[in-house]
């Protein structure tokens, strides 16, 4: 049998070639700043989230990571633009639980979570609130519940958007209270914070990583916290579940992304910084004082958010889709 020498030769030259320049680049990563694109707006409890591991992140890579808010569409603009984007790992991606909820939610989604990313790991579970303007006419959950069946859509419910996880917590808590509100959705949770602590709206359900300090200093009226048991920070709020909503429970996991193709190094390099973020003493004091949860360090890993993924996906498909809500 003959063997072509010279372009067998010219092939693993090649492959050498682009292994050597794929190493190379990872061990110079990063040698400029990174982009966490954040696709709701800035103050939202994702936001929130991404700004408090963006400097620890920065420290452990050697260069600054810029948060920038990529908004609209319930976090699918912001996901298209780093689906879109270079895969060398200045662009990542943090989003929460709208990446399992979004193929069931838009009929022509722009991109695939299962396809268009590289998992970089879980970050952090979020507990929510259900919440009201300060001079809301009840003043507790038993008021609420007589309130919202007497006026039905002549209360407003705020949401971040269509598929945001506020979104989600007023659906499931419509469905369960078998009433019908009048929902106004936002371009982030900041924007619709922003109208009921100014009054312009009744309803939100948000993330204790922005609900936490608002309800110690009593600007707004708390109903329940979304969890199966209380939280350390809130221990005097009763969970929905306690006080007649069984098995109401929403927990705002977030995820961080790259896109797809992105080296693995490069990947390992983010992730270590991630978790080392993870870590930062400050930093887990925070997310306690905000009632949140830092994932198992199974979950903090590509694999682990991967299987996650999947497993969300599965979960809230059928549940959006029972209910009939979606966006072209």
């Amino acid at each position: 049998m003959k063997i072509k020498i010279k372009p067998l030769l010219l092939a693993c030259a090649t492959l050498f070639g682009v292994g050597t320049a794929l190493q190379a680049h990872a061990q110079a990563f990063p040698d400029k700043p990174i982009s966490m694109v954040v696709p709701f707006a800035a103050g939202g409890p994702t936001d929130v989230v991404a700004r408090m591991i963006a400097i620890p992140m920065g420290k452990a890579l050697g260069q600054t990571v810029l948060v920038e808010n990529t908004v609209g569409a319930g976090g699918t603009i912001g996901g298209a633009r780093v689906a879109r984007a270079a895969p060398n790992g200045y662009t990542i991606f943090l989003h929460h639980m709208g990446m399992a909820t979004a193929p069931a939610l838009y009929r022509k989604l722009s991109f695939d979570p299962l396809k268009d990313f590289e998992y970089i790991g879980q970050v952090v579970d979020v507990p929510m609130t259900l919440l009201a303007r300060k001079d809301f006419p009840a003043n507790t959950f038993a008021e609420l519940q007589t309130y919202v069946k007497a006026n039905g859509n002549k209360v407003s419910l705020a949401n971040a958007g269509l598929g945001a996880v506020s979104h989600l917590c007023g659906l499931l808590f419509q469905t369960q209270m078998a009433v019908e509100l009048n929902t106004i959705p936002y371009k982030g949770t900041g924007p619709a914070m922003n109208d009921l602590l100014g009054g312009q709206v009744d309803l939100l359900c948000d993330q204790t990583t922005q609900t936490v300090p608002l309800i110690k200093e009593q600007r707004v009226k708390v109903y329940g916290v979304t969890s199966l048991t209380r939280l350390a920070a809130l221990p005097n709020v009763p969970t929905l579940d306690e006080q007649g909503l069984k098995g109401f429970e929403v927990k705002v996991w977030h995820g961080m992304y790259a896109p797809k193709g992105t080296p693995a190094p490069v990947i390992e390099k983010i992730n270590s910084a991630m978790r080392a973020a993870l870590q930062d003493p400050m930093v887990k004091q925070r997310l306690a004082d905000l009632s949140s949860d830092i994932p198992a360090l199974d979950k903090q890993t590509p694999a682990g958010l991967k299987t996650f993924l999947e497993a969300e996906i599965k979960k809230w498909g059928p549940v959006i889709q029972k209910a009939g809500v979606y966006a072209d």
